[in-house]
């Protein structure tokens, strides 16, 4: 079983259909099944092996899709890079990982050159090749031309094969984001890949005639799975955007007739405050959000202004994307994250690690086991064994579900704040400073304090051309919370650090605390 057949089946049902558009260019099913079988033999000709990791740096562009399914048929390791990271970064996966070679993007050249310098090992070298989309530069010192793995010089002849694999071989290496520490490799296979794309598409109904937007960056999880695997297993066509921008995202929309809208919350948070004036956006149907907790106040004005249903769902890298969702416009839950999807089990743990009773008033960590669960962390059998026990994985996240079977995420274990002995979840307190008309963007931290342990602090960013006072927005959550939860401080920012998926970066902003603390307007109380 090989994740490519993916890419082969839907070549073979309707070859002429769009596989992946980007403004005004287009690939066909048939375009791509033939480049990634030239990419296979390339990767095989080059002296690379059946097993062998290569690194992807790439961009929401078709090349990402080529090198990835011309990886899978060769029998190889994708291990999917942010473009975004530096080459010390770069350098920890590339070594962690055993790339053996890594594709990327011309203008990433300079930071992959550099890492793969720091990467290399006695008798051990890493192949660099580099894509050009559009073409605009000469090809950087040290690169071979990703063109180059088409047509090998002195390769065998191209065969339209797919190598065997095993279900329970690795496909994918994924690095977790770095959120809570320095990224780790899960390792997911061919048969959890296309189970966790097959369960989850057949919930949102997806079909050929779909069109998905491809915003999410693909080296995530979120985007690999949710929307590549998804669109190429029914033949859909995926609306490629490079980069996260509200206009941009609106003209894929209207100019692609974009049906389904996979994002975070941030980015509903930012559509919902762009100006969409005439546009025809009748053909988006439904909306996925997951990623980060979504704000009420941000889904039911969204829904209200875009005239669509949006599904909230739970997943991390470590269970190849979903493992609960809310599972269809009748079967939701206003601020849950849903059910477990099929073959998948979802239990709250309390600190013995013994299942809790349902009820909000039982709080616990999520623990998950299923097909989608990942065979471990790369190399690192310690950081394996913190998470996995007797097949469950211990997520690090807070919750509880309800007596109907609905799961709700409560907070992350390590971002719980603990003041004067009560337990505050940010989470709440974020969700009340979202319903103020003057707040795009909240996170919630706790700092320390010699008195109570920690303090509860907010930083805020504000809606363009709107003003509001630190302390009226101290005042609007003392009046909507218990005293021991309101923030004493809110910091209001130009924006808020997000990761290259448009998570909050929460461990950003107690680093930066201080510098905030001093530049940022401020009140206590």
């Amino acid at each position: 079983m090989n994740l490519a057949t993916l890419l082969r089946e839907s070549a073979l049902k309707t070859p002429q259909h769009p596989c992946i558009r980007i403004g005004a260019h287009a690939v066909t099913y048939a375009q791509m099944d033939e480049t990634t079988d030239r990419i296979a033999a390339g990767l095989l000709a080059s002296g690379l092996e059946r097993g062998d990791r290569v690194a992807v740096q790439l961009p929401n562009i078709p090349a990402f899709l080529e090198a990835y399914f011309g990886i899978l048929k060769a029998g190889m390791v994708m291990v999917p890079l942010n473009p975004m990271l530096k080459a010390r970064e770069i350098a920890h996966q590339l070594r962690d990982s055993a790339a053996r070679a890594a594709i990327t993007f011309a203008l990433c050249a300079p930071e992959m050159a550099a890492a793969a310098e720091l990467a290399a090992a006695p008798g051990r070298t890493i192949a660099l090749y580099h894509v050009d989309f559009p073409a605009t530069s000469l090809p950087p010192d040290g690169f071979a031309p990703f063109e180059a793995l088409l047509a090998p010089p002195d390769g065998p002849p191209i065969r339209r094969g797919i190598l065997p694999t095993a279900p329970e071989e690795t496909a994918v290496i994924i690095y977790t984001s770095g959120t809570t520490g320095r990224p780790k490799g899960a390792e997911l296979t061919h048969f959890q890949l296309y189970m966790n794309a097959a369960v989850a598409s057949n919930l949102f109904g997806v079909q050929e005639e779909d069109v998905p937007l491809g915003v999410l960056p693909f080296f995530h999880i979120y985007g690999l799975s949710s929307v590549v695997n998804c669109a190429v297993l029914h033949g859909g066509t995926i609306s490629a955007v490079a980069r996260f921008e509200p206009g941009a995202v609106l003209d894929a929309i209207e100019e692609h007739g974009v049906s389904v809208f996979v994002g975070v919350p941030t980015m509903y948070q930012a559509l919902l405050n762009a100006e969409i004036g005439g546009r025809d956006l009748s053909r988006l149907r439904i909306g996925s959000s997951g990623g980060a907790a979504m704000p009420e106040a941000v889904r039911a004005a969204f829904e209200e202004k875009f005239g669509i249903v949006i599904l909230e769902g739970y997943g991390l890298s470590e269970t190849a994307s979903t493992a609960v969702l809310n599972q269809g416009v009748h079967d939701r839950r206003t601020g849950s994250i849903g059910k477990p999807i099929w073959g998948v089990q979802v239990e709250i743990r309390g600190e013995d690690g013994a299942a809790l009773p349902a009820g909000p008033e039982y709080i616990g960590e999520i623990a998950i086991s299923g097909h989608n669960v990942m065979k471990g962390y790369h190399g690192d059998p310690q950081a394996t064994a913190a998470v996995l026990r007797d097949g469950w994985l211990r997520t690090g996240d807070l919750g509880y579900r309800d007596a109907d079977g609905f799961f709700y995420v409560v907070d992350r274990i390590k971002d719980l704040i603990i003041r004067g002995g009560y337990n505050v979840y940010p989470r709440e307190i974020e969700e009340v400073l979202y319903t103020d008309p003057a707040i795009a963007e909240a996170a919630v931290i706790g700092v320390p304090d010699e008195r109570l342990g920690e303090e509860v602090v907010a930083t805020v960013a504000l809606r363009p051309g709107v003003e509001a006072r630190p302390e009226e927005l101290i005042e609007y959550c003392r009046e909507r919370l218990a005293p021991y939860k309101y923030p004493r401080e809110v910091h209001i920012l130009p924006a808020l650090p997000k990761n290259g998926t448009g998570k909050l970066l929460k461990r950003e902003l107690r680093e930066q605390f201080a510098r905030h603390a001093a530049a940022a307007p401020k009140t206590g109380s």
